[in-house]
């Protein structure tokens, strides 16, 4: 469990540091500049293996599981999705806003509490979403939490599915797992497509997880979107990149008539398509990146398919090693299976975990 789950989040983490100094490039920029392919990390954020905010909100979306783990361990009746509103206010704060005015109903402290918000690594703005931004202010200064029923905008961006993997953590149930990654979602982004791109995403990685193969997986959550309103346009891209996929193995051309990965089911087609497709984690990831669109969020997409189906050991060590914020995303997996898997909450793990 631990290998897939570190493989998970580590090799969408490098498919996001690959996919990041490519992100606002042409097709014809890219190619003249990574000949061989995307295949080694580029410069940005002033470094090689840099992460962007997808993998910042990823780490704090993981963190919401295991905070959410130790409240119904402790008999808690605190609700996964205002645990996941809690951890998206801490990240909201690492981008230069200060607690008091960042943490909304849940700056009670003067600092917002846990290890990982204080990890300073994590303080940097790595070209957040616009919507992402607007919605947790709303709901710092004072708007409720936003869900499918009570809608904060019309937004389908792809803010929402790239961080949702970790929530697959939540539970063996997939349906529960896709229902609880909607909601998440829907914290952000209000547009059908934006919110069950990122169930979808979650219920695959549940599924991959599990021992599913990635077309049976597809399959499945094709069926469990059919039974939300508003699912048209992700069944639609699915069925898109099965279809891309059937015909042979895409060239960048083929993988943006899936569209440019700005939108949440554009992200999640050009993924899965390239994820079906990859001959080991680290072909899936430059195929996913290599285009003239929103790599970043695809190469992370594709990472979190892959790595759960492979493991972190199929992952190429050097790119491990120059990965930025290595150590905590270990520590945070670990630390994850670790609480997971217990059989009895341990009240010590509340230092760097609390349950409210």
């Amino acid at each position: 469990m631990r290998d897939q789950w570190l493989g998970c989040v580590l090799a969408g983490a490098v498919g996001d540091a690959l996919g990041g100094p490519v992100e606002f490039m042409g097709l014809a920029d890219i190619r003249a500049g990574f000949p061989g392919g995307v295949r080694e990390y580029g410069i940005a954020y002033g470094g090689p293996g840099r992460i962007t905010d997808d993998t910042q909100m990823t780490l704090f979306t993981l963190e919401a599981m295991i905070r959410a783990r130790m409240a119904r361990g402790l008999g808690l009746a605190e609700h996964p999705v205002s645990v996941l509103q809690h951890a998206y206010q801490r990240w909201y704060h690492t981008q230069g806003t200060p607690w008091h005015r960042a943490g909304g109903l849940y700056a009670l402290e003067p600092e917002p509490d846990g290890w990982l918000v204080r990890e300073p690594d994590l303080h940097h703005r790595r070209a957040p979403g616009a919507t992402v931004l607007t919605a947790l202010r709303g709901f710092a200064g004072g708007l409720p939490s936003a869900a499918p029923e009570q809608r904060v905008n019309d937004s389908k961006g792809c803010g929402a599915v790239m961080r949702a993997a970790p929530v697959a953590l939540w539970s063996g149930d997939a349906a529960e797992v896709f229902d609880l990654a909607a909601r998440s979602g829907a914290l952000t982004h209000g547009h059908p497509s934006g919110y069950l791109s990122a169930g979808a995403l979650a219920f695959l990685v549940r599924r991959l997880l599990d021992g599913a193969t990635l077309p049976t997986a597809i399959e499945e959550s094709v069926a469990e979107l059919s039974e939300w309103d508003g699912n048209e346009e992700t069944v639609a891209a699915l069925a898109a990149a099965v279809s891309l996929a059937e015909k042979g193995r895409p060239t960048p051309e083929d993988l943006e008539t899936l569209g440019g990965g700005w939108v949440g089911e554009e992200a999640l087609a050009i993924s899965v398509c390239a994820a079906l497709h990859a001959r080991d984690v680290l072909d899936g990831l430059a195929m996913a990146v290599e285009h003239s669109g929103d790599s970043d969020s695809t190469g992370s997409i594709c990472g979190n398919l892959l790595g759960a189906v492979h493991g972190v050991d199929a992952i190429p060590r050097h790119l491990l090693d120059a990965l930025e914020l290595r150590e905590a995303m270990t520590r945070l997996v670990g630390d994850a299976v670790l609480i997971f898997t217990a059989e009895e909450t341990d009240p010590d793990w509340q230092d760097s975990y609390p349950a409210w």
